[in-house]
């Protein structure tokens, strides 16, 4: 077995130059099976004035179309952010083995806050889980954004 890789610095990366465009900044990864980088986006709900814009389903909609499917067994996540319920959703739809996410978010999350999408019985599948990874980093990048936009 090979040795585990994490790629959340490159959702950092995303996520960084999501806050740049002015928005959330929130940033994904996709990572193929082989450990190959699929896709890598952030958040660009107002650029593209699309609320279903989130950085995971940028990256699930890239990954899908790059594979021609609409599944992605075998494929990781990487998210700055708890992902949302509608995220969530996404991902379990999409089949992704397993999500690696840094920072909890108690008010929007919606794996292990809120309604727990992967916990529900409608949930046809459910990918591995693995949180607090970066988690540092994010919350103060996500701190800084929303003390900027209340000053």
């Amino acid at each position: 077995m090979s040795p585990f890789t994490s790629y959340m610095d490159l959702a950092m990366d995303e996520a960084r130059a999501a806050a740049k465009r002015g928005e959330v900044p929130v940033g994904a990864v996709l990572v193929d099976a082989e450990g190959r980088v699929v896709a890598r986006d952030g958040n660009r709900t107002r650029e593209l004035s699309d609320p279903t814009a989130h950085a995971e389903v940028q990256v699930l909609r890239a990954g899908c179309a790059a594979a021609g499917s609409e599944r992605l067994p075998g494929f990781d996540l990487y998210v700055t952010l708890e992902p949302c319920p509608m995220c969530a959703a996404a991902i379990a739809n999409a089949r992704i083995a397993r999500v690696y996410y840094g920072a909890a978010d108690p008010k929007s999350g919606g794996v292990a806050q809120g309604p727990r999408i992967f916990s529900h019985a409608q949930c046809h599948h459910v990918p591995e889980v693995y949180d607090g990874i970066g988690a540092p980093e994010s919350e103060a990048l996500l701190k800084e954004f929303f003390a900027g936009r209340r000053a």
